[in-house]
This record gives C-alpha cells, structure tokens and sequence, in this order.
C-alpha cells in the first residue's frame, strides 16, 4: 500500500493556510508553537548542566520555532555552523591526538591523587580490619 507524500504535505499546507487566514486561530498557532519550541529549548539548556543531550535539545528547539519565527530560522543556522566547525575542530588528527594524552595524563594524575590519599589516611583491606564492629 503506498502512501502519497504529496498528498499530506498539501494538507498540511492547505490546514496551515487555513490557520493563517484566521488571525486569532494564527496567534494561538504561533503562540502553541513558541511555547512548545521555547520548553524545549529550555530543556536543552538545563541538559548542558545535567544529564542528557542538551545540544540536540537546543537544535530541536530552534527548529520548533524555526517553522513559525525567521529570528529563530536564523539562530538555528547559526547553531548548524558552530556545530559544524566544532566537528571539524574535533575531528582534527592534532588536537584528537592532544586530547588523548591530555585525558591519560589526568587519569594518572587522579589515580596517583586517590592512592596517595588512601595511603597518607591509612587505608584498611575489609580482611585486614581487626574489629568488626561497626559501632565502637
């Protein structure tokens, strides 16, 4: 069964033109979609401090307001190009190369922080511990 793709994209765009001739039904329109693309947005903010994919919620959030807005178009494209060069920066033999020795040499550098400390504050094995007791 084969599904006509031009038939849905007019639709759609028959539904939105619709929505575009009702100046009420238009704001509520343009207003659903910002709310919508500005919580995602936010939400791609918060996940640059915590958990998550926080870059691919920023673009999916300029994107949702990229279909409504030519401000948003515009930071979305300028979010595409930074993206871009940041792969490129990334992907650079160079600098792959000095982040690697870098992330060993703090590997070690912790590893050596950590026995060090278990040493200087005398670190007992659980089959070294003379007393049991938890409460004494």
């Amino acid at each position: 069964m084969a599904i006509n793709h031009e038939k849905d994209a007019g639709a759609f765009t028959r539904f939105r033109e619709f929505i575009r001739r009702n100046r009420l039904l238009n704001t509520t329109w343009r207003l659903g979609v910002f709310t919508v693309g500005v919580t995602v947005l936010i939400g791609g903010l918060v996940m640059m401090v915590a958990p998550g994919p926080g870059i691919l919620g920023i673009i999916v959030g300029l994107a949702i307001l990229a279909t409504e807005f030519a401000w948003a178009k515009r930071a979305l494209h300028h979010a595409k190009q930074a993206a871009e060069r940041a792969k490129e920066k990334a992907l650079d033999p160079r600098k792959k190369r000095r982040n690697t020795i870098l992330a060993i040499v703090g590997g070690i550098l912790v590893g050596a922080a950590v026995i060090a400390y278990l040493v200087v504050y005398s670190f007992n094995l659980p089959w070294n511990i003379e007393d049991w007791t938890p409460w004494s």
